[in-house]
């Protein structure tokens, strides 16, 4: 445990929510450790385990976390802009976009730069490294499709916080209402691109929940919990929805991608089952060193996350340049080198945080008053953060491969290649940059 997160533990205020700093650390890294477990590699490539083994997509009802993540989101934007809000003078949106972004738009581009590096000497120096590598240039981004999503919620949060203010649960039944409603839409009339607009009403309706936990209005977390399971569960027998609540390779209807009523249902359920857990979580955080450590974990998962794919694929290669061979995927051997793998794994991840973990690091900050906002901060923030979203989201759908090639995607109807994704990214980030406020802020949460 490093120095400074040992000093940031012993000075946490005793009005904190520590409860939503361990939800944070335990849902990216139950991310993490899930992935690590699907990937159904072999040297033909990647597949995924739980398309080999359809019985065990049922786990996904437990192990498809991000709800809680998004939950999480949610409560600590609620937070942070009623704190800058009492603390500055005028438009407060620019100042709140950039704060929220440091630590989350910082490291996704030394990542996306330094594997957008290794994909183009790939393809420069024509080795291809057989279908691993092709794979691996696939896969690895897609995990960021999170942090695409994740940016819109930061972008809403003021006009979604507005109404929340005035509508309380009613604000958070209208998305879902809405997401609903899209289903109808998408699997009763056919009605086509309308299914894209779920990417935004249910993971916006997670994201609302949290604000309602921020203002304590999650009452009966068992009655959330029952209600959310009993609806998924229905979808899922009666519905044109899927069980598992991660993409399929090849499946015709995703939960995922894009997001269903089932999957918000899903949400629901999970949001109720941690807060029925909050209060001897709490009771457990209060322990010094349970508490130092969530802190010092809190510092890292972002990199972790980011870079988990990586170590994965690097511990297959090493395992496939050595000669060792890998065994068929659902095998027993396959099964005997799980927890070895995911050791190694693991041990890689932390050199790569140990490498890379200083771009998460937020920068020094001012003490308050907040800074005044920049009199263009707000509209350049917008388009900032508007670019950044759909680079991001762009290319976790496109992947590295074929870098130079041309190679597209389609991102809400319209073709996108990795080179264009990854300059709107860098152009937002750019903008947001510009946008921020001449003193520095650090924003609770």
């Amino acid at each position: 445990m490093t120095a400074t997160a040992r000093a940031l533990a012993d000075a946490t205020p005793a009005d904190r929510d520590r409860y939503v700093d361990l939800l944070r650390v335990a849902s990216l890294g139950t991310v993490i450790a899930g992935h690590w477990l699907m990937a159904a590699v072999s040297a033909d490539g990647i597949g995924n385990l739980l398309a080999l083994v359809p019985a065990l997509q049922a786990l996904t009802w437990g192990l498809q976390i991000m709800p809680v993540f998004f939950f999480v989101g949610g409560f600590s934007h609620a937070l942070s802009y009623r704190s800058l809000a009492r603390r500055t003078d005028g438009p407060v949106y620019a100042v709140f976009l950039w704060a929220r972004l440091q630590r989350l738009l910082r490291p996704t581009l030394v990542f996306v730069l330094v594997w957008a590096a290794l994909a183009l000497a790939v393809q420069l120096t024509g080795r291809d490294g057989g279908a691993l590598t092709g794979a691996a240039l696939r896969l690895v981004t897609q995990p960021l499709w999170f942090i695409g999503i994740y940016l819109a919620m930061v972008a809403f949060t003021p006009p979604l916080l507005k109404l929340h203010e005035r509508h309380g649960w009613g604000a958070f039944a209208a998305l879902a209402g809405a997401a609903a409603l899209v289903d109808v839409l998408r699997f009763a009339f056919g009605v086509p691109y309308v299914e894209f607009l779920n990417f935004a009403f249910v993971w916006l309706a997670v994201h609302q929940l949290g604000f309602l936990r921020a203002d304590g209005r999650i009452r009966r977390p068992a009655v959330l919990a029952a209600a959310g399971l009993a609806a998924a569960a229905l979808l899922v027998a009666y519905g044109p929805y899927p069980l598992s609540m991660v993409g399929m390779p090849g499946e015709k209807v995703s939960n995922m991608a894009p997001p269903t009523l089932a999957l918000l249902c899903h949400g629901l359920w999970l949001v109720g089952a941690v807060q029925l857990l909050a209060r001897p979580a709490t009771a457990w955080l209060r322990r010094p060193r349970v508490w130092r450590g969530v802190v010092a974990a809190n510092g890292l998962a972002m990199t972790a996350f980011l870079w988990h794919l990586t170590a994965m694929l690097g511990v297959y290669g090493v395992q496939l340049a050595l000669g060792l061979g890998l065994p068929a995927p659902a095998t027993a051997a396959w099964w005997a080198q799980v927890p070895v793998r995911i050791l190694a794994a693991a041990a890689v991840t932390g050199g790569l945080v140990v490498l890379f973990r200083r771009f998460e690091a937020p920068r020094p900050s001012s003490p308050a008053p907040a800074p005044a906002p920049r009199r263009t901060g707000g509209p350049l923030a917008a388009l900032g953060i508007t670019l950044c979203l759909l680079g991001i989201l762009g290319l976790s759908m496109t992947g590295l491969g074929g870098l130079l090639d041309g190679h597209s995607a389609t991102l809400i109807a319209l073709p996108v290649t990795a080179p264009a994704a990854i300059a709107m990214a860098l152009g937002g980030w750019y903008l947001v940059e510009r946008s921020a406020p001449a003193r520095r802020v650090r924003l609770r949460g």
